[in-house]
């Protein structure tokens, strides 16, 4: 079915809304933020398309060279997040944001696009199965279960850099690094660091406020990572249940 969309510019930013938390007051730090990170991304070709009506239906990406992940390769597009949320579920939003990606990367010569995904679906990640319709193919892997998905055009693949590889830090206290892209994260951050703080729980915030830095996280990476102990757990935002469950409290 499809529908009529809108990407993001420079001189539309302030007016348009973000997808993710339209409207809920306690995330709007995180939209502020998230619209000034853009502002400068935009003008590096990162690519906000969503569609034009008030709901959570988008994608998002960018040339690899200048996407805040640590995943390498030459000439790529990066997708960072596809989403598609409530009653715009089934009516091809999906199809045609990912098709409107691949068109736009053949248009500009890139040699492909890719993802992040798992072997087993998670949250705040790419399907496996969607992308796998449209051609896309295991890259490369880091940890367990988490795989770089790929559509190359030219037999060409991107990969994880060896840092992301390690998924550990010498650091045992509960670690985590987080970026500024997704709107959640600020209020996600907040809440770790009262519990923490409450509760005397040893708490590492690592900011990963630069490309260089992104480019560097020792763990795959889509905005937020987790450790514990000093081994990787998890790219799932935390609130106060699942922190408990993790740290067995």
């Amino acid at each position: 079915m499809g529908g009529d969309y809108v990407n993001l510019t420079v001189g539309n930013l302030d007016a348009e809304h973000v997808c993710c938390a339209i409207a809920d007051k306690k995330y709007q730090g995180g939209v502020a933020a998230k619209k000034q990170w853009l502002k400068e991304r935009i003008r590096e070709g990162h690519v906000f398309r969503k569609l034009n009506e008030r709901g959570k239906v988008f994608i998002e990406y960018a040339p690899l060279e200048s996407s805040w992940v640590p995943v390498c390769g030459e000439n790529y597009i990066y997708v960072y997040c596809l989403w598609v949320a409530g009653s715009f579920k089934g009516k091809g939003h999906a199809r045609d944001l990912i098709e409107y990606c691949i068109a736009d990367a053949k248009e500009k010569g890139r040699s492909g696009v890719c993802a992040l995904s798992s072997k087993k679906k998670k949250p705040f990640l790419s399907e496996k199965k969607f992308l796998l319709k449209y051609g896309f193919e295991v890259a490369d892997t880091a940890g367990d279960d988490y795989e770089l998905l790929a559509l190359s055009f030219d037999g060409r693949k991107p990969r994880f850099s060896e840092s992301a590889k390690a998924m550990r830090t010498n650091d045992r206290a509960l670690t985590i690094y987080y970026g500024v892209q997704c709107p959640y994260i600020p209020n996600c951050v907040e809440q770790v660091r009262m519990y923490c703080d409450k509760n005397r729980i040893p708490l590492n915030l690592v900011a990963v406020d630069t490309l260089e830095k992104a480019k560097r996280v020792p763990c795959i990476f889509n905005n937020y990572a987790v450790f514990y102990n000093g081994a990787f757990q998890t790219t799932h935002l935390l609130n106060e249940t699942f922190l408990k469950k993790m740290l067995h409290l």
